[in-house]
C-alpha cells in the first residue's frame, strides 16, 4: 500500500495511471493500471481517494519496482509517496453474507454500495477503513486495519461471523472463486509482457482522461479496433485441470497459452484462462490444450463462467 500526499498528488497521479483520478470525490476508487512507455503492464491497482491523500493498493511483490518507476517521473511536483508496508493489514469479506455480516457490526453506519466506494468506521477501539471489493464475482468488503488492532478486530470479527458461518480459506479456494469468477491477477494471468487491453480489465482505463504514460499504445490499439491476443475463458473436457504454461492449440496451429486452472464445483468441470489468438475468440470455438503429456480437448468461453444468483 502506498500513499500519496501534497498539492500535486492529483496531477501526477493523472499522468501515472491508466484511470480518471482527477473525477474520483473523497470516498471514492478506480482500478486502474500502470504502464510503462510502451503501454505495457507494470502493475494492477486500486485507488482511493481520501480527504488529503490517495490510497494505492497493488500486489506486494511489485512494491519496490512501482516505487522505482514512479520516482524516476516525480520531478517537479510537490508530492510525497510514504510506502504503509508494516503499518495496515487487510482483512477480506468475501460472499453473499459479507455485507450481513458488516451491518451487524456496524449497525448504525452506511456500508459502501458501489464497487470501490469506501468509509472509514470504528470497531471498538479500531479504526476500519471499508472498501467495496469483490475478489470472487460475489459482494465482497476489504477492511483496511492497524497492524496493532489487526489481531484483536479479526477475533471480534470472527466471533461475529459465526451466525453467518464466516470461515477462513486458504489460497486454493480463493484461486477457484476468482477463475470461476473471470478475474485476473498480476503475476499468474498478466504481467508487463501484457498489453492492458488484452486482459480484457476495460473498467482499469478512462478513455476520456487526459495524458499519462502508456495512453499513445492505448490509444492506438483502441483505434485499431483489436489486440492480437486476448485473455478467454476455456471449459475444459474431462476432469483435470490444466498446466499453466500449457499450449493452446486450434488444429496444428499454435494460438495461446494457458494461465489459470482450476476444477470448478459450480460449473462441475475444468475451467481456465488463457490467452488466444484473435481469430479464436468467439464462444464455442473448440481448441485443444497440450497438458504435460496428454491433449485436452477445450472450448473458448465468455466470462465470467459463473454469476452468482442475486440475492
Amino acid at each position: 500500500m502506498l500513499r500519496f500526499t501534497g498539492p500535486d498528488r492529483v496531477s501526477y497521479l493523472q499522468g501515472m495511471v491508466s484511470n480518471d483520478v482527477k473525477k474520483l470525490a473523497p470516498g471514492e476508487g478506480v482500478h486502474a493500471a500502470v504502464l510503462d512507455i510502451q503501454g505495457k503492464i507494470l502493475a494492477d491497482a486500486r485507488i482511493f481517494c481520501l480527504d488529503d491523500s490517495f490510497l494505492l493498493d497493488l500486489w506486494e511483490p511489485l512494491k519496490e519496482k512501482i516505487l522505482i518507476h514512479l520516482q524516476r517521473y516525480l520531478i517537479a511536483d510537490d508530492v510525497e509517496i510514504n510506502d504503509l508496508t508494516g503499518e495496515y493489514g487487510i482483512l477480506s469479506l468475501q460472499g453473499p453474507k459479507a455485507g450481513l455480516l458488516l451491518r451487524e457490526l456496524f449497525p448504525n453506519a452506511g456500508i459502501p454500495a458501489r464497487e470501490l466506494a469506501h468509509c472509514a468506521l470504528k470497531l471498538g477501539d479500531a479504526e476500519v477503513r471499508i472498501t467495496r471489493s469483490s475478489h470472487t464475482g460475489e459482494e465482497g468488503y476489504d477492511l483496511l486495519i492497524s497492524t496493532k488492532d489487526l489481531p484483536s478486530t479479526a477475533s471480534h470479527i470472527e466471533e461475529t461471523g459465526k451466525k453467518f458461518s464466516l470461515g477462513w480459506v486458504g489460497t486454493q479456494a480463493q484461486a477457484i472463486l476468482r477463475v470461476e469468477a473471470g478475474i485476473p491477477r498480476y503475476g499468474v494471468d498478466m504481467n508487463e509482457d501484457n498489453l492492458l487491453l488484452e486482459t480484457g480489465l476495460d473498467q482499469a482505463v478512462s478513455f476520456q482522461k487526459g495524458c499519462y504514460l502508456g495512453q499513445e499504445v492505448v490509444e492506438r490499439v483502441r483505434s485499431r479496433g483489436h489486440v492480437n491476443k486476448k485473455l478467454v475463458g476455456l471449459v475444459l473436457e474431462g476432469n483435470t485441470a490444466a498446466e499453466p504454461g500449457s499450449l493452446i492449440r486450434a488444429g496444428e496451429k499454435e494460438i495461446g497459452r494457458v494461465t489459470s486452472s482450476i476444477l470448478s464445483p459450480a460449473r462441475k468441470c475444468p475451467l481456465a484462462l488463457g490467452y488466444v489468438h484473435r481469430d479464436y475468440l468467439q464462444p464455442g470455438t473448440a481448441v485443444a490444450i497440450l497438458s504435460d503429456v496428454k491433449t485436452i480437448s477445450a472450448t473458448v468461453s465468455a466470462l465470467p463462467f459463473y454469476q452468482p444468483p442475486s440475492p
